[in-house]
């Protein structure tokens, strides 16, 4: 007698994307927009996960970019893009890429015109921020963790 029965396929899909939180500050405006400056720009991105219900996540970047030039701040952003994902029948083992990878590589390109958006209706040229390879991150993580 044969065993009929397939293993449940893998399910992957996005249920929702949205703002959590967004935050745009030009402390120096309107003074800012006489100077000529070359600002430096320092960009933190981070990501986490949380188990909304069986089988549906909730990821979050975080992203915060200032621009400074001397001691001033010349923009500040802050904002957290999100997704709710629901992801079914994975292997357990597959699933931190999928949740550090995968969606988050989803949600980048939403986070990027968020912030070129934001940054221009505060008076700059548009922000791009650059593509960011999560898999590195991820693997660089995990390869921390593992030294630790």
């Amino acid at each position: 007698m044969t065993d009929n029965t397939t293993p449940p396929q893998p399910e992957f899909f996005i249920k929702r994307l949205y703002v959590k939180d967004i935050s745009f500050e030009s402390p120096q405006a309107p003074k800012v927009f006489d100077e000529t400056l070359q600002p430096t720009v320092n960009l933190n991105i981070q990501t986490a996960s949380v188990t909304t219900s069986p089988d549906n996540y909730d990821i979050t970047i975080t992203a915060t970019i200032t621009a400074t030039a001397d001691t001033k701040t010349v923009f500040l952003v802050e904002i957290k893009q999100a997704g709710i994902f629901t992801i079914k029948n994975i292997p357990e083992e597959n699933m931190g890429f999928v949740l550090g990878v995968t969606c988050p590589t989803i949600l980048f390109p939403y986070l990027r015109e968020a912030v070129s958006d934001l940054v221009a209706r505060g008076g700059f040229q548009h922000f791009y921020l650059s593509p960011i390879n999560f898999e590195a991150l991820y693997l660089a993580n995990q390869k921390e963790k593992t030294i630790q």
